[in-house]
């Protein structure tokens, strides 16, 4: 029988597109077996309705033990996952991606292939519930240059003044707004306008008072641009921007939270390992840092998934670390949604941060006495620094914690401490910021031979050597004309301190709009030699918070514009010192690199990131490389590495809401590859109630870790 053409082309056609079919069911059946798996892992692919999803994460949790315990990974380009190194436990096991809504889940056990199938979101809501928090918060109107009339916005505040407060400076200085607990209210505020609902909202809690103070400070248009916020929101108003899925390298990563400490509680920080030397401690327990929240000292076992507290012993006369003076007070200004009239943070030790020397000792910013300076410390002592700069009072000092020992001991310093940083000298001198006026540090070395504090530190101001005759002269208050034949002191308190290990000078960020970052070379003797140096952030940068710098000297700062800034000294034309040299005299040591993410509409090019902190990862304890910035991406769930030009997002799937204010690097095993390194950081949200699991959920530490390749295990 013969077959017209026509009929032949279509016989042909259905025998072509058959063997195609077949062709791709053998080679996805191909692919799904190449998933290779240990006993201690889970692996499989994730599939949608048109094929492999890349990009997307699977995530692996368990409640069997102390701590909870989650992993998280990316999927490779042919929808392919492997979650690796499991602890043996029931894991329930489920993905979630951009585009997606959250897959069923499936309850399994390390060794065993799990495929996902995933749900694509029926409607753009349903997809923007899982975007990042900056995708909603950048949706918040940023006043016009005409509303800056000194009416409905207080005379000298300009827009860059105003952005900065409603970023790292203020309201995500403490923890993240976007994120569904903040674009939505509570029940306990229905019946409330919106504009009542917020005042009510800022109110609430032992932070009540100070965040209206600050959020007054802005005048009624910053409470109502909030309410009108929530109001677009709540009519249905989405992202104007869409997140994009893990790529290249952000595929790599393997996120593991553990958590740790009290529902009612809140982590500062945590610390791993000694900076300089990050082995240190490994495989060690990891110290937390409460601040407001409590006197404990949390220690997480990363090995057992379990922790524990030590109580930090205080003095009977140690006043409350609450109320004025502080960032929260002793009572709640009105009641919580979640905790009521409760005073869930009681603490005299107010410990912000802590570091590991090199024998694994914690070295924290404590307090246990009033504010009322010793008179070693005062005017007419003989102690060098007094004599050079006597200082009346200092608000937090320092402790030692010996975790072998669980010797606890009070270190009683004439300045203020906030950040610790040990320097590379053979004193093993560690540096803090916060001294207001002063540069306060401890001899290490010095103290473990003597056990002696009051020798042990030192502080000195911060003078420009305005007269550029290179050495530190008599000089001139902050406020004072200048002389030509005197240096000059200035008012150029530390935030992050960073001592740098390319030559000895020790820098930190000033805190302020626009802000600046400053050096300072001790000299043979601190108190009376020790020059500073001041660089200004110039436009279109404005409002640096933490910072950190690299083995080349080069400064890393979080900036609130939205710029990850570095200053590189090495770039600057002019005299660094003498009568010009006061702040403006190197913009071109400055570069600055926009965060990713979304920008507020109506001012620009600009990312609405707000990180709280830098961190360079010195030793490649991550596995990016040696010498790679990190940033905290407050707004991005997680962090931001600058890599080669390029911003690497390491994201914390779930829960939503990830917030760090630190991190710190470890390597366990030198020998192990990517699975012996890693970034280590605590959620340090205030509010950990308002991530994704609402009231409950405690505090995180997460363990960052780049592998070579989505599947490797």
């Amino acid at each position: 029988m013969r077959v017209n053409r026509p009929l032949r082309v279509l016989l042909g056609l259905a025998a072509s597109t058959l063997l195609v079919s077949w062709i791709f069911t053998v080679s996805y059946a191909q692919q799904r077996a190449a998933v290779e798996i240990d006993n201690d892992d889970i692996g499989g692919v994730v599939t949608g309705p048109n094929g492999p999803e890349a990009g997307v994460w699977v995530i692996a949790e368990t409640r069997d033990f102390q701590s909870r315990y989650i992993k998280s990974v990316v999927t490779d380009d042919q929808g392919r996952y492997v979650v690796p190194d499991l602890p043996k436990a029931n894991y329930t096991v489920w993905s979630r991606g951009y585009g997606l809504v959250d897959s069923d889940k499936t309850t399994t056990a390390p060794g065993r292939i799990v495929n996902i199938t995933a749900k694509v979101a029926r409607t753009p809501a349903e997809a923007a519930h899982y975007y990042p928090a900056i995708y909603w918060y950048s949706m918040l109107k940023i006043p016009a240059a005409g509303d800056f009339d000194g009416k409905q916005i207080p005379a000298g505040i300009n827009q860059q003044r105003w952005i900065y407060q409603m970023k790292n400076s203020g309201c995500i200085g403490c923890h993240q707004l976007g994120h569904l607990s903040t674009r939505t209210f509570p029940d306990a505020f229905a019946g409330l306008s919106s504009r009542d609902a917020w005042v009510r909202r800022v109110q609430s809690g032992q932070a009540g008072a100070q965040m209206m103070g600050q959020l007054s400070q802005l005048g009624p248009l910053a409470i109502q641009n909030f309410a009108d916020w929530t109001d677009r929101i709540k009519s249905g108003e989405l992202p104007f921007a869409t997140p994009p899925r893990p790529q290249g390298v952000e595929r790599n990563v393997v996120v593991t939270l553990r958590d740790w400490y009290y529902e009612d509680k809140y982590l500062h920080d945590l610390i791993s390992s000694d900076r300089r030397y990050p082995t240190v401690n490994a495989n060690g327990l990891l110290y937390g840092s409460p601040e407001y929240a409590g006197d404990e000292i949390p220690m997480l076992d990363p090995v057992k998934n379990t922790w524990t507290t030590f109580r930090a012993p205080v003095s009977e006369d140690a006043p409350l670390a609450l109320g004025p003076g502080h960032a929260a007070g002793l009572d709640p200004a009105m009641p919580s949604p979640y905790w009521g009239t409760r005073r869930i943070w009681d603490n005299h030790v107010n410990n912000h941060n802590s570091m590991l020397d090199r024998q694994g000792r914690v070295w924290l910013t404590a307090s246990d006495r009033s504010p009322e300076n010793p008179a070693y410390c005062k005017q007419g002592s003989d102690h060098p620094s007094a004599r050079a700069f006597p200082m009346e009072r200092s608000t937090r000092q320092a402790a030692l914690f010996d975790p072998q020992t669980k010797k606890y001991t009070f270190l009683d310093l004439c300045f203020g401490t906030h950040h610790p940083q040990f320097g590379y000298d053979a004193n093993d001198t560690i540096w803090f910021s916060g001294g207001g006026q002063v540069l306060g540090w401890i001899n290490t070395k010095l103290y473990d031979q003597t056990g002696d504090i009051v020798k042990a530190q030192g502080w000195t101001p911060f003078v420009l050597d305005t007269n550029g005759n290179g050495r530190r002269d008599a000089y001139v208050g902050p406020d004072d004309p200048a002389d030509p034949t005197k240096d000059k002191r200035i008012n150029s308190g530390f935030y992050a301190v960073m001592p740098n290990p390319a030559d000895g000078s020790i820098w930190g960020t000033y805190w302020s709009n626009p802000g600046a970052v400053v050096r300072v070379v001790p000299g043979s003797n601190p108190p009376e030699t020790a020059i500073t140096e001041i660089y200004n952030v110039p436009l279109p940068a404005f409002g640096p918070r933490g910072g950190d710098i690299d083995r080349n000297g080069v400064v890393w700062v979080s900036l609130a514009s939205g710029h990850f800034g570095s200053f590189d000294r090495r770039r600057c034309k002019g005299p660094l010192n003498g009568p010009k040299a006061t702040g403006d005299h190197c913009p071109e040591g400055w570069t600055f690199h926009k965060f990713p993410g979304p920008g507020f509409r109506g001012i620009g090019d600009n990312s609405a990131e707000s990180s709280y902190y830098s961190w360079v990862d010195q030793h490649n304890t991550l596995g990016l490389g040696e010498n790679v910035p990190i940033a905290t991406g407050n707004l991005n769930d997680g962090f931001v590495a600058f890599r080669n030009g390029q911003m690497v997002v390491l994201r914390v799937p779930y829960p939503i809401g990830f917030y760090a204010k630190g991190l710190d690097g470890r390597i366990d095993d030198p020998k192990a590859g990517w699975k012996g390194r890693g970034l280590w950081a605590a959620n340090g949200d205030r509010t950990p109630w308002l991530i994704e699991g609402g009231k409950g959920t405690r505090p995180f530490a997460a363990h960052f870790q780049v592998r070579p390749n989505p599947l490797a295990k």
